[in-house]
């Protein structure tokens, strides 16, 4: 990319140095990193809506999430709960990164935030009105807060950041776009700082959808355990503070990884069915991007959502690219449930806490990892394994195959 004077301005190295998670397993990323590393699981019976009418009635909810113990100015009431959870999350990564707004500014940070629903928690109570009192009884001021765009604005809105403002809705890999394209802005020069991840809320609409498509859990979501039976709907807010390694190093920031590269692309090949080759394509895009080979991969942070398909296609998609020699693979899906946009915002925070702490995020619920998955596949079963990580990548797909796989290594 070329500045004014027409020179071409020197990719730069990108770091992370801030983490805010507000999810199932707890609010903090101190807090969501033990519990992680623990096993815990997020799931339990629905209470944001009535789901007394489906026979499966678990989602990863954030119970004890109350929006004005975290912000400063938005005002509750008149956003929705996916921008809350966004912006709760972007206060808390900030304060974790220790930059304060007036560096915020000087820096042009902006906010790129994924998506897959929206705010299909005000759309819900909008249906309700007017099923209940028809057209007319619609809140307006309700009505307003539908935007997904105003996800990544309620984070900008908060912090006051002037930078780019964008919601990627490109569903369940959508924290990836973003991060992404969080940091193509980064290191072409055209901000210092950004923030980057995802949001998402439970509501009616995506549990229906998921119950409706056959891949939705009997109880507890177990990847790549012989007895999986799909996913739990989840929500949460996860956000990641991007900045220039040299930015990073002026103000003393501690730097939890460094984004290496990433690769996007999409097969176009079926709605809701993954596929192996174009995921494999993929991470092969990624490893060329990043500058790595397969075996410096010592860790994958799996898209990993319980359904039969998509862990036995990931993992198919892994032998392409790692032969035999796959390394550990597990997903944290199995204790926040399908955090949907938020998803791999999650991943990448939790790539970044092994990286600090060193271990290996586990797969909880399993007991007997899926003999047909064939030989080599380790998903860390059950808790967190000590390990040390140097580079490991984190996997997003969505439903049309949209994939996108990010790189993150040691800082060095």
């Amino acid at each position: 990319m070329a500045d004014t004077a027409g020179a071409v301005r020197p990719s730069r190295r990108v770091v992370i140095t801030g983490l805010g998670a507000v999810s199932p397993v707890g609010i903090g990323a101190d807090v969501f990193a033990a519990a992680v590393r623990a096993g815990v699981n997020g799931t339990a019976p629905i209470e944001s809506f009535d789901a007394s009418a489906f026979p499966r009635r678990k989602a990863g909810e954030v119970l004890d999430f109350e929006p004005a113990d975290h912000l400063k100015r938005l005002d509750p009431p008149r956003w929705g709960r996916s921008g809350l959870l966004a912006a709760a999350a972007a206060r808390l990564a900030v304060a974790d990164a220790g930059i304060d707004e007036e560096q915020l500014d000087t820096a042009r940070a902006g906010a790129v935030m994924g998506t897959t629903s929206g705010e299909s928690a005000v759309v819900q109570a909008l249906a309700e009105q007017w099923i209940e009192g028809g057209l007319a009884s619609i809140d307006g001021e309700l009505a307003g807060q539908t935007p997904a765009s105003r996800i990544a604005n309620a984070v900008s809105a908060e912090l006051r950041l002037t930078g780019e403002t964008q919601t990627i809705p490109t569903a369940c890999s959508a924290s990836n776009y973003a991060l992404g394209y969080a940091y193509d802005l980064v290191r072409s020069g055209e901000a210092e700082v950004m923030l980057a991840g995802g949001a998402d809320a439970v509501n009616r609409l995506t549990h229906a959808g998921f119950y409706a498509l056959g891949a939705m859990a009997e109880d507890v979501p177990r990847p790549f355990a012989a007895d999986r039976s799909g996913i739990v709907t989840g929500e949460g807010g996860a956000v990641l503070v991007l900045e220039t390694y040299e930015h990073a190093v002026a103000r003393g920031a501690r730097m939890y990884a460094e984004i290496l590269g990433y690769a996007a692309n999409c097969d176009a090949a079926h709605m809701v069915h993954p596929d192996a080759t174009s995921i494999a394509a993929g991470i092969r895009a990624a490893h060329e991007a990043a500058g790595v080979e397969p075996a410096q991969i010592d860790y994958i942070c799996a898209h990993g959502t319980g359904t039969p398909t998509n862990d036995s296609t990931e993992v198919a998609a892994a032998r392409e690219v790692f032969g035999d020699r796959i390394p550990p693979i597990s997903s944290i899906k199995s204790m926040l449930g399908h955090t949907m946009g938020a998803a791999s915002g999650f991943g990448a925070i939790a790539c970044c806490k092994a990286f600090e702490q060193d271990f290996l995020p586990p797969t909880a619920n399993v007991t007997e990892p899926d003999p047909a998955l064939g030989e080599g596949v380790d998903c860390v079963p059950g808790v967190g394994r000590e390990a040390r990580l140097d580079i490991v990548q984190n996997h997003g797909f969505a439903f049309g195959g949209n994939n996108v796989i990010t790189i993150l290594g040691r800082v060095s």
